[in-house]
């Protein structure tokens, strides 16, 4: 009988097939890992599902009792639009509402506000009062529905829209079922929907968890999210601690507001990003519950119900491409799956067309029918954490454990992750990861299906849902004035009054909850401006100025060809002009995405470009001015929520207006091809969608600025 093969056995056989080639992959978060995982590499006892530290699931039964939630994010235009969207959804198989808001909701500007012309009904539902959201859940029995709503910076007004629109079904708020996100750590590190600065927005953070603990039961007063972050460009393994870490703050705010931590914590939830990095994702999820374990366990939760870390999760949004867009359900197929084998409670599937636009009809099927076809089809809900014991997965666990509680440590060192965000290192370290990680992709060495490899000669267009945004800012404006006509305006003011007393109180007792006297200024219609506009009176409205990295895209470059000629065309540009070429970097409406912008900051200031980068939520007139006082030779206009066709060609005519035509404009981000024509009628001259690369991009600029690249860069691929 044969020797049983050992591991050198192995590690000789694996070398002779691919003649000595080292098999280890580095991951983009450092860690190695190897072709093969034995027995030994399994340090740590993952337990059962159901049993602390709920390393292997929240329930015992997990999807072999009842499957995971389908919970499709979505909203658009009018809320009768979104209405209308939501019943067909729920009617062809969605379990849960997941609600969409616009960046003018967000930002806590009511649709007519004048820095918020652009942005009305583009990216999101436009909510400016309580008859707007009794009309978003028409038809849709609120003591029967669990509803989520991604809301931050404007949480306290829609939160009272969203209790009295239940009271005036029928439904009190004490039966109301969902989940707010209220996590505003993480907007100040990436997402930038914020309004108040951190200090009072902490305060909003535990007066919400305090009300819907004694009023709410059923009602999840957080979601502490790390989507945004991976979205941005973190690594799974900053993801991961920076979430926990956001969590275990709001925590702390809330016990410092006397909460006892075991009457809360059941209702608390998290939120994390799917990505293409199938068993990363999977582990991801299994180490995030280990870690809230420990945590909690530390902070002095008693009742491992506590301790349960439980979690919505959204396929990835960066992972989708323009180019070759039906390859997109193959992607979000992938990250489901992922979402689905590390034990999620509820899952978003992205529709194929959000590279470039919010989703059809169409595309929104085939979303949620890939989980459909999972649950029904695939058989993978019949075991519970079907990948426990793969010797992979559980060394991958152990691994983000490790290395996400490296960083824990440190945030703990510093003061909390309030002072960690104040300091600005975690977003610098986010933006780090996603100038390499653009970087990579740019260069080949990660490949993407049809955009830097196996690219499709030919681009097939694809219909897109166009949301009029001056037809739904018309409505909206109409329906804002009607109110104020009829609501009793001496009750309303009085409670907007009482509202602004409240938060000059200070924090800490529920008498001067903001949530309470919110729900009062909801009843008697004041409007979601209105009622944000009575907390800036006591808190301020905060602002950042984009600070990009350096030294990270063009490092790694080196001494690539292709970066030296660009080099040498932005040192021959500069003689031309008498000094280095200049760009403003423009981030026009209320829009806080600044990954795209970031990336060109960055890539571009490694190039030699002077850049200045604009301060977030500008207007088309205050980037103009901008790009006048800095005497700038481009402006680059990036968007990422659909208001390109607004706000671009205001931002040309401003210019024009002020004798300085010759600045040249151009757009980048989440601009469809079915637009590029109209911006270049109105003056852009140049665009550069999703999956640009960045360096062909500086090419084309530089022609621009009239320096002719040599032909064999014109021809590099």
């Amino acid at each position: 009988m044969a020797d049983k093969p050992t591991l050198d056995d192995w590690a000789a056989a694996a070398a002779k097939e691919v003649k000595g080639a080292d098999l280890t992959w580095h991951t983009p978060e450092g860690i190695a890992v190897k072709p093969l995982y034995t027995p030994e590499d399994v340090t740590a006892d993952p337990g059962l599902p159901g049993f602390a530290p709920f390393t292997r699931g929240v329930r015992a039964s997990m999807y072999a009792g009842r499957p995971w939630t389908i919970r499709q994010y979505a909203g658009f235009s009018t809320a009768e639009a979104s209405n209308a969207f939501y019943r067909r959804n729920l009617a062809a198989g969605q379990k849960g509402l997941s609600v969409a808001f616009d960046l003018a909701t967000h930002r806590g500007y009511d649709s007519d506000h004048p820095r918020v012309v652009g942005d009305v009904g583009k990216a999101g539902v436009a909510i400016d009062s309580v008859e707007d959201m009794k009309i978003l859940f028409d038809g849709i029995p609120l003591d029967q529905m669990s509803v989520s709503m991604t809301m931050n910076g404007a949480v306290i007004p829609i939160l009272a829209f969203f209790i009295v629109a239940g009271e005036e079904q029928g439904v009190p708020r004490a039966k109301l079922e969902g989940t707010i996100q209220n996590d505003i750590l993480k907007e100040f590190m990436v997402r930038n929907t914020y309004i108040y600065p951190p200090a009072p927005s902490m305060r909003i953070v535990s007066d919400i968890i305090a009300y819907t603990s004694a009023e709410m039961p059923k009602f999840n007063s957080i979601s502490i999210s790390g989507y945004h972050m991976q979205e941005a460009g973190a690594t799974q393994v900053q993801e991961l601690a920076f979430t926990i870490a956001d969590g275990r703050e709001y925590v702390r705010a809330a016990m410092a507001a006397g909460l006892d931590i075991d009457k809360f914590a059941g209702r608390l939830s998290f939120f994390f990003a799917i990505g293409m990095n199938f068993f990363m994702e999977v582990a991801k999820l299994r180490a995030a519950r280990t870690l809230w374990h420990r945590v909690m366990t530390e902070l002095g939760a008693k009742d491992e119900r506590s301790k349960m870390l439980r979690t919505h999760c959204q396929t990835s949004g960066v992972s989708l491409q323009e180019q070759d867009p039906y390859t997109n359900v193959i992607r979000t197929t992938i990250e489901a799956m992922a979402a689905a084998f590390g034990g999620t409670q509820s899952l978003h599937t992205n529709a194929l067309d959000e590279a470039i636009a919010l989703p059809t009809d169409f595309s929104a099927r085939i979303a949620r029918n890939t989980q459909l076809v999972l649950q029904e089809e695939a058989g993978i809900t019949h075991v519970v954490d079907p990948l426990g014991g793969s010797y992979y997965v559980e060394a991958l666990t152990q691994d983000l454990v490790t290395r996400a509680t490296e960083l824990l440590d440190r945030v703990e060192a510093e003061g909390g992750m309030a002072r960690a965000v104040d300091a600005g290192w975690p977003k610098a370290m986010i933006e780090e990861a996603a100038a390499a990680r653009a970087a990579r992709a740019d260069r080949g060495e990660d490949v993407i299906v049809g955009v830097n490899k196996y690219r499709s000669s030919e681009e097939s267009p694809i219909d897109i849902l166009d949301v009029d945004n001056h037809a739904v800012r018309e409505a909206q404006v109409a329906r804002l004035a009607r109110l104020r006509e009829t609501r009793d305006e001496a009750a309303c003011q009085a409670a907007l009054a009482a509202l602004r007393d409240a938060a000059r109180e200070a924090s800490g007792r529920y008498e001067h909850n903001l949530l309470a006297f919110a729900v009062e200024c909801a009843r008697h219609h004041a409007t979601l401006g209105e009622i944000s506009a009575a907390m800036e009176d006591a808190f301020g409205r905060y602002g950042t100025q984009p600070v990009p990295v350096k030294g990270i895209y063009g490092g790694a470059y080196g001494e690539d060809v292709r970066w030296v000629r660009l080099q040498e065309g932005v040192s021959a540009t500069e003689r031309r002009l008498g000094r280095r070429p200049r760009m403003l970097v423009a981030k026009m409406g209320q829009d806080g995405h600044d990954r795209g912008a970031n990336l060109v900051s960055s890539m571009f200031g490694d190039l030699g470009f002077d850049v200045v980068s604009g301060p977030l939520f500008q207007t088309p007139d205050e980037a103009a001015v901008l790009a006048i006082e800095k005497d700038v030779d481009v402006v680059g206009a990036s968007s990422l929520a659909a208001g390109h066709k607004t706000l671009i060609p205001e931002l040309i005519g401003h210019l024009r207006e002020a004798g300085r035509p010759d600045i040249k404009v151009i757009a980048g981000g989440v601009i469809p091809a079915q637009d590029y024509q109209a911006l270049r009628d109105a003056g852009v001259q140049a665009i550069f969608g999703p999956g640009t690369n960045l360096v062909k991009a500086a090419e084309e600029v530089l022609r621009l600025l009239g320096h002719n690249m040599p032909p064999e860069q014109d021809a590099a691929e």
